[in-house]
């Protein structure tokens, strides 16, 4: 739950200071800040994206 929290929180931000449409590429770093997972809620379901130590990203449900 601290971790949905937070990535709801940094999307905010990341809306708030982007003054463009969300509709163009966002940089993984300014989401995964100081975390390497981030909780996503889409359509009702909750899933994962996860950064690997290798630098690629894993979506799970």
């Amino acid at each position: 739950m601290e971790t949905l929290i937070l990535a709801q929180t940094k999307l905010r931000n990341l809306q708030q200071s982007t003054p463009h449409s969300l509709s163009g590429p966002i940089d993984s770093n300014s989401l995964f800040k100081n975390t390497d997972v981030i909780l996503i809620l889409h359509n009702g379901e909750h899933y994962s994206l996860r950064r690997t130590r290798n630098g690629k990203l894993i979506l799970n449900k």
